[in-house]
């Protein structure tokens, strides 16, 4: 894994998402291509592409906001996880 999140971070099972959080999924999802990386991996999303997406997503201008928001969110575990991950593979 150079960058981002390598198959053994995507589980076998099936995951259930709340129907509220469907769209920042989505987004989230649609955004997989769009990790910024440095000498350390990923730092983030490129927010440039972001408005965009979501619009191409079908996410209401109304909800927009809130989706920013949880995307943020779900980028900023994403990036926990990959740090957590970093860590661990320079311990072994």
């Amino acid at each position: 894994m150079a960058f981002g999140l390598s198959r053994q971070d995507i589980p076998d099972k099936e995951v259930d998402i709340w129907p509220d959080n469907w769209d920042a999924f989505r987004v989230f999802e649609a955004m997989s291509t769009q990790w910024r990386t440095g000498a350390c991996g990923a730092t983030g999303m490129d927010y440039s592409v972001l408005s965009g997406v979501i619009r191409m997503c079908g996410v209401p201008i109304s909800q927009r906001q809130a989706i920013f928001c949880d995307f943020r969110s779900m980028e900023a575990e994403a990036l926990q996880l990959m740090a957590e991950q970093r860590e661990s593979a320079r311990g072994a």
